[in-house]
């Protein structure tokens, strides 16, 4: 069960259900589990490993065998379901409930929804929804960008210049996702997805100036509410006596949530275009994902095999032709 929890009248406003019943107000009543369920074998009488903090989705498939059965089979069989007080029940295609379903939940204080979707259709968005709603999360000093559709968290100490790349960037035609507090959740086993707190939203610091409202200078097209992380990049003041990766044959990575995300560390020093520096990593991250890598296509060029990358690399960076 997650640890977090969203409120059932956010659920329903965000999804579009309509209140069939609620026992309290919809804003008292939490969500606390991902997953949802359709609760056919319980109703047909198996009730081992029955979650009940999981939505349950009643289609026309449930809703008819409910039908089917005989008055007081139907009544027990509502009775078997709802006295394990799930937390909260939707009835799909908008289907017109047994007479005695409605008494009973009122009893044991189930609320119930309606939809007019599809039970899968339904479903598949509930728990798209609660993936995000529900997902771990932590809160990371840095900045969050959209460079040619691939998203770049920016890391880097404090006044290394992440939050002016990240103006350079929106003036270049990028579109900002949060500065200095970016919420990251992890939304499935290979996906993180980054927000900016509410009311921090789409504000920027920069020193000297204050405070700015990147919507409002720069225009709606300038900012995003959420966006994938693709890429990390840590920016970091230049040290001399440090060697930094020339050829791109090293795979880095930083670890969020437990999830490895490609990462690149830039140096940062007067002269370097940061925001040129940074789209052309963004574009050389999709590349790769799209299975080239120009450093690997240039190695295959002059001859030069994987057996001898490890010894030739660091002289090919000095002098490579």
């Amino acid at each position: 069960m997650s640890k977090y929890s969203v409120s059932l009248e956010k659920v329903i406003n965000d999804l579009s259900f309509n209140i069939v019943y609620t026992p309290k107000a919809a804003s008292d009543i939490y969500i606390s589990s991902q997953d949802v369920h359709r609760p056919g074998l319980l109703l047909a009488g198996f009730e081992d490993y029955f979650d009940p903090a999981r939505i349950q989705f009643l289609g026309l498939t449930e809703i008819e065998y409910i039908k089917s059965l005989s008055d007081g089979e139907s009544v027990a069989c509502t009775e078997r379901f709802l006295s394990k007080k799930p937390a909260a029940v939707v009835i799909t295609r908008g289907i017109e409930l047994p007479e005695h379903f409605l008494e009973i939940a009122k009893e044991h204080e189930v609320p119930v929804l309606s939809s007019n979707e599809s039970t899968s259709g339904c479903m598949s968005a509930t728990i798209s929804y609660l993936g995000v709603e529900l997902a771990q999360r932590i809160t990371r000093h840095g900045v969050l960008v959209e460079v040619y559709g691939e998203g770049v968290l920016i890391l880097g100490d404090s006044g290394v210049g992440k939050s002016e790349t990240a103006l350079e960037l929106i003036k270049r035609g990028h579109r900002l996702i949060a500065d200095d507090a970016v919420e990251i959740r992890r939304v499935s086993n290979k996906s993180l997805v980054g927000t900016d707190p509410d009311n921090i939203r789409h504000f920027i610091e920069l020193r000297g100036i204050g405070i700015i409202n990147a919507s409002r200078i720069f225009g709606a097209g300038s900012v995003k509410l959420t966006e994938k992380i693709d890429l990390v990049i840590n920016l970091e003041q230049w040290d001399v006596n440090k060697v930094y990766d020339r050829m791109g044959l090293d795979n880095q990575t930083t670890e969020i949530l437990d999830l490895p995300i490609p990462s690149l560390t830039i140096p940062v020093k007067p002269g370097r275009n940061l925001a040129v520096i940074i789209e052309v990593a963004a574009m050389n991250s999709r590349q790769k994902k799209l299975g080239y890598n120009a450093a690997e296509d240039l190695l295959k060029k002059l001859g030069m095999t994987d057996d001898d990358n490890d010894k030739d690399t660091d002289s090919f960076a000095v002098n490579p032709f």
